[in-house]
């Protein structure tokens, strides 16, 4: 009865993680999730107001497929301002998160027999959309010694004549990389003279610790041509619910044929989040996101160090997002089994990294209070002193 497509799909391990540990909750246990990757504040007030202000102006009704001009003009102004790329409304279509912004694009892009190239550890879903468009994943594996970043000799060596696409993230999830400027033209160097796209999922953007961001569509005019800039509001000023995120890119024919997908799937995005939306942009948030950043930055280094202080484990301080891909190599490799006993014995909801392409790891989301932080990481060092193989 169901299509072979749908029957590619696997189900996000980070969400079935959460539903676990929430589950467990329900049954009176004492559970502590580092699973979600949500931050734990409040969406900021004056993003509130905005909304609040919306609905009581009735602005309830459909709007345009791909956004209101307000919001579509916004995402340039951000995009100029903050990221020093320069495009026009036609170039900008709205989507209900990120994640369906990437599923857009995938299923306007990619056919059978595409090969689309994932730097390994991935986010769980950019497997599975390249599998549902028909195409296939080609996978290029990092790890600590590379910082969980690929190099351009890595890259040269994957492309192939039916490579369509690379999927780059910075700041990554599950590892919190950050590619330099210089990491990213040297990537930039390999992909010119040919027809490449880039898919550059910039979503932790406003999360970085150490160093400067850059967008990958910044480096070049080259770049400039071939890569679709993927964002949104969910991680930066704690909207993941409001469900907004935003695609741009230069190939006006590119945005008219997702726009045409989304007419016919989901039309626009929520009325209200629009408008909230400009308020998340125009920078009204801005000290709202440093708040959290900072925040952020003093629980991964309390994080780190407890992490590394364990016998058994290890972790690269990341340079941004809210995730620490902790190393169990020296424990185990079946991350999926170290987990789960972790949950069971010790009531702590961590994600195995053979989710994200990388066995011998689990990510830990520091988007929480310090004082769980300490006790969850208490908890993994007393389950690792009694743990066997």
């Amino acid at each position: 009865m169901l299509t072979k497509r749908i029957n590619v799909l696997s189900e996000s391990i980070t969400i079935a993680v959460t539903a676990l540990a929430q589950e467990l909750r329900a049954q009176g246990r004492d559970v502590l999730s580092f699973s979600a990757g949500e931050p734990d504040f409040g969406t900021p007030q004056v993003i509130k107001d905005a909304a609040i202000k919306a609905i009581n102006d009735d602005f309830t009704k459909y709007t345009a497929v791909d956004g209101i001009p307000a919001l579509k003009k916004a995402v340039c102004e951000k995009l100029k301002r903050d990221n020093g790329l320069d495009y026009t409304p036609n170039q900008v279509i709205v989507n209900n998160g990120a994640k369906h912004s990437l599923f857009n694009l995938m299923q306007a892009t990619i056919e059978e027999g595409d090969e689309v190239i994932i730097p390994a550890p991935f986010w769980v879903t950019y497997p599975e959309l390249v599998l549902y468009s028909g195409g296939t994943p080609v996978e290029i594996t990092t790890d600590d010694a590379s910082g969980f970043k690929i190099t351009a000799e890595q890259l040269k060596a994957a492309i192939t004549p039916k490579t369509k696409m690379l999927i780059l993230t910075t700041p990554s999830n599950p590892t919190g990389a950050v590619y330099s400027k210089e990491e990213l033209t040297a990537l930039a160097e390999v992909l010119k003279g040919t027809d490449i796209l880039v898919a550059s999922d910039e979503m932790y953007e406003k999360l970085v610790y150490e160093g400067t961001f850059t967008s990958a569509a910044a480096i070049s005019d080259d770049m400039y041509k071939r890569t679709i800039t993927i964002n949104g509001l969910s991680k930066s000023v704690a909207m993941t619910g409001w469900r907004f995120g935003y695609m741009a890119a230069a190939d006006t024919e590119l945005i008219k044929a997702t726009k045409k997908l989304q007419s016919q799937s989901t039309s626009n995005i929520n009325s209200i989040t629009q408008i909230a939306a400009i308020a998340g942009l125009d920078g009204s948030a801005d000290a709202d996101i440093e708040m959290m950043r900072k925040a952020f930055k003093e629980r991964r280094d309390a994080a780190v160090k407890m992490f590394n202080d364990i016998d058994g484990l290890s972790v690269l301080s990341p340079d941004g997002a809210f995730y620490l891909f902790v190393n169990i190599k020296a424990l185990s490799n079946d991350s999926l089994e170290f987990c789960k006993r972790l949950l069971e014995e010790s009531e702590v909801a961590v994600v195995p990294g053979v989710g994200f392409g990388a066995e011998g790891y689990f990510r830990f989301s520091f988007a929480t209070s310090l004082e769980n932080i300490t006790k969850g990481i208490n908890r993994i060092e007393a389950f690792v002193k009694n743990y066997k193989k």
